[in-house]
């Protein structure tokens, strides 16, 4: 597996720096600023092997020219992003090479149109997943549809439990605040959100969170569960017919909340 390192951004971003022991080189996911990358890759004596986008959101490439000024690398992401600089474009089921270990790419389209996930199978498989699926939360739908987030969020089912989840936002305190008006009895929610207060009040990421979790606490993943249906049905006002019903009413009261 890759060693993950953040990389602070922003207000509240994260870039992921995958490592591995036996190398300088690293890769870095969604640089939306080139500076902070560069601050670390010189205090650690690292030196950039290639970029990796999940979407064209300025928060997740504006670096990558400055970046491209020092290194002569590629830059992967989604084949039909409107960002014009990615290098090596990129369509659901690519394998991709990096430090020496295969990615796997999954277009998962919903936050926007160009939107991919990338993942790593080996012992720990781990997912970086952009703006898709957050620790109790997921995108905004800017562009797609709630049938295709709520798709992504059935795909991301799929994978094993231990799956560990890089996304790239530090928005953890406040979709635990929806989880729990979702499903205020949920046990879980609970115990997660006490545990990410204490890692906030210690300045420290609630991230990476595990597929495993976000089944228990997401109500974006628990769409077929009676308690989100019935807290949607509520907040609605009206009876709901099937999933998407409920996705698009959860995700439009989060929007609001």
């Amino acid at each position: 597996m890759f060693t993950v390192t953040p990389i602070p951004a922003f207000n509240d971003n994260y870039i992921w720096m995958l490592s591995t022991p036996d190398q300088e080189q690293v890769v870095v996911v969604d640089p939306g600023d080139a500076s902070k990358v560069l601050e670390v890759l010189e205090r650690d004596k690292r030196r950039l092997q290639a970029i990796l986008i999940t979407h064209h959101h300025n928060d997740h490439t504006g670096g990558v020219a400055e970046l491209l000024s020092h290194f002569n690398i590629p830059v992967y992401g989604p084949k039909n992003s409107p960002f014009n600089g990615i290098t090596h474009p990129l369509s659901d089921g690519d394998n991709i090479s990096v430090l020496g270990h295969n990615l796997l790419v999954r277009e998962i389209p919903g936050h926007t149109l160009d939107h991919i996930c990338y993942l790593s199978q080996l012992q720990t498989h781990q997912l970086f997943c952009g703006d898709t699926l957050f620790l109790a939360g997921c995108g905004r739908l800017f562009e797609g549809s709630p049938k295709q987030m709520l798709a992504a969020m059935q795909l991301f089912k799929t994978l094993p439990a231990s799956t560990e989840v890089y996304c790239t936002h530090e928005y953890s305190m406040a979709n635990l605040a929806f989880a729990l008006a979702v499903e205020p009895h949920n046990t879980e929610i609970q115990k997660v959100t006490l545990n990410c207060q204490q890692l906030r009040d210690n300045n420290q990421p609630t991230l990476p969170t595990s597929i495993g979790q976000e089944c228990t606490i997401n109500p974006f993943m628990r769409t077929e569960f009676s308690d989100v249906i019935s807290a949607a049905e509520q907040h609605a006002k009206r009876s709901i017919e099937n999933e998407i019903d409920t996705f698009t009413i959860i995700r439009e009261w989060k929007n609001q909340f």
